[in-house]
Order: C-alpha cells, then sequence, then structure tokens
C-alpha cells in the first residue's frame, strides 16, 4: 500500500471513531435530560416501556451511523427471529463492548443485566435505570430482578462469562444464567456474536483505530429448555459454547484478545 493511500485509510479510522464516539455521547446527554422527565410524569411500566423502546431506536440510529461512514458491516437478521418470541434468556458470547447495543437495537423489548458502576454512571445511568435494566451489585437483588423481568413476559439479555471474553474461545460461564432460567422456568436461546477484529475487546484502548470496516454477524444457536439442575446446565452450556466457536475460529489460542473468527 502506497503512503498516501496508507494515510488516507488512517484518516478515515480516526475519524470514524471520532464521529462515532461524539454521536454516542451527544444521544447520551439528550437521554440523560429527557429520562427523568419521563419516569417523573409517566406510571412505572409506560416509562420503562418508553425508556427500552428509545434505547433500541438510539442503538439502531448508532449503527446505522457506523455502517455509513465505514466503519462497521454488521448481520443482524438472525435476530429477527426472535421478534415477539415468548419470554426467554438471551445468552450471547461476549467478544466487545458492542455487544449489547447490537442486540437492544434490534429487540425493543429486551431488558438486560448491567455491571452496577453503569447504573451509577451520570452518562447512562438514568436512561438504564429508565429502562428497568438490572444491576448486578447484589447477587440475590439481580437474580430476583431477572426473574421478575422473564415473568413479566419480557425476553433478558444474560452473557454467561459475565465480562468480555479474555480467554478465548469464551471466559468461564457463571452459574447465574441458568440459576435464573431454572427459577423463571424459561428457555436459553444461545447466540453467537462472530468479528473479524478484536475492536473494544477486553484491554483495547478507546482511541486506539481498528482496521475499518469491522464486520460482525450475529447467529442463533441452540436454544436449551429450562433446566433443573444449574451447575450441569452451565457446564453443558459452557462446552457447546466452545464447540461452536472453535469450528468457527479453529485458530483460536488462549492469549488476552478475543477470539477473531473467520467469516464467509
Amino acid at each position: 500500500m502506497k503512503p498516501f493511500q496508507r494515510l488516507l485509510k488512517a484518516t478515515h479510522a480516526y475519524l470514524s471513531l471520532a464521529l462515532g464516539l461524539g454521536l454516542l455521547a451527544l444521544m447520551c446527554l439528550i437521554w440523560t435530560l429527557i429520562a427523568p422527565l419521563l419516569a417523573a410524569l409517566l406510571p412505572a411500566q409506560v416509562s420503562r416501556n418508553m425508556g427500552r423502546w428509545t434505547i433500541s431506536r438510539a442503538f439502531r440510529l448508532y449503527l446505522g451511523f457506523l455502517t455509513l461512514i465505514g466503519g462497521v458491516r454488521i448481520d443482524l437478521t438472525a435476530l429477527d427471529d426472535l421478534s415477539g418470541a415468548p419470554p426467554m434468556i438471551l445468552a450471547p458470547n461476549h467478544p466487545g463492548l458492542l455487544d449489547a447495543v447490537l442486540l437492544l437495537s434490534r429487540l425493543p423489548r429486551l431488558a438486560c443485566v448491567v455491571k452496577a458502576e453503569l447504573l451509577r454512571n451520570p452518562w447512562l445511568g438514568t436512561g438504564a435505570r429508565l429502562a428497568g435494566y438490572i444491576g448486578n451489585a447484589s447477587r440475590h437483588g439481580m437474580i430476583r430482578g431477572a426473574v421478575a423481568v422473564l415473568q413479566s413476559g419480557n425476553p433478558l439479555l444474560l452473557f454467561p462469562e459475565g465480562t468480555r471474553t479474555t480467554r478465548p474461545p469464551v471466559n468461564p460461564f457463571r452459574n447465574s444464567l441458568a440459576l435464573i432460567a431454572k427459577r423463571a422456568g424459561t428457555p436459553i436461546q444461545t447466540i453467537f456474536i462472530e468479528t473479524d477484529s478484536p475492536f473494544l475487546g477486553k484491554g483495547w484502548p478507546w482511541l486506539r483505530r481498528p482496521d475499518l470496516p469491522v464486520v460482525i454477524r450475529v447467529r442463533l444457536g441452540e436454544r436449551f429448555p429450562p433446566p433443573t439442575a444449574v451447575r450441569e446446565a452451565t457446564a453443558r452450556l459452557q462446552r457447546y459454547f466452545e464447540t461452536e466457536l472453535r469450528q468457527s475460529c479453529p485458530t483460536a489460542s488462549a492469549t488476552n484478545q478475543p477470539a477473531i473468527l473467520s467469516l464467509p
């Protein structure tokens, strides 16, 4: 590649990164100002539904903008099969920070379990609280809140790893997911997020430019029935994810970077 082409490519990557982060910050600021008014004026259930719908539409707009400027190429069509589905836990692998954004952008009824720090974040916490997202500060409270979401008829997003992948193909799974599914009596829909880039994986600096476009595809895996034995169900899920992801990326090794998956 010629020097001018390299410069042009790097400039495009930095501009895309800056514009993407700028748009996300602007949307968060606007929603932070509006969300408290909705919470004060509307009944709790109405404001919660509106909060989830607004976040979903905002994330769809954000991903559309990233696609328009050539930052990403995304295939989320598999998620359309979950529209109007009965309550269930959506359980994806977690290669990067955009993972929740991808699913929430396509499923406006979706609630999710988030880190407790996010609910206290001045940029993101107000909107997350309005949407009824569940913090993980207390395991007992998190499980109780997650079961309540499912029993109310809504789907729940919960990453089995609990954090972004640091040990490919997936980190050790936590028992909370199977426990919630057992108590709520709901199935577990596995989801695979496949990408050709470690962009925004664990340890990726915010201002480090990626090679663009970042290609992401989401596909549905097996749907497991409500478990009866928590530890056995967790171990089965772990084995299933490891097998599926190793087939997608047979050269993945145990490094500190997320698995980079081969896409067609």
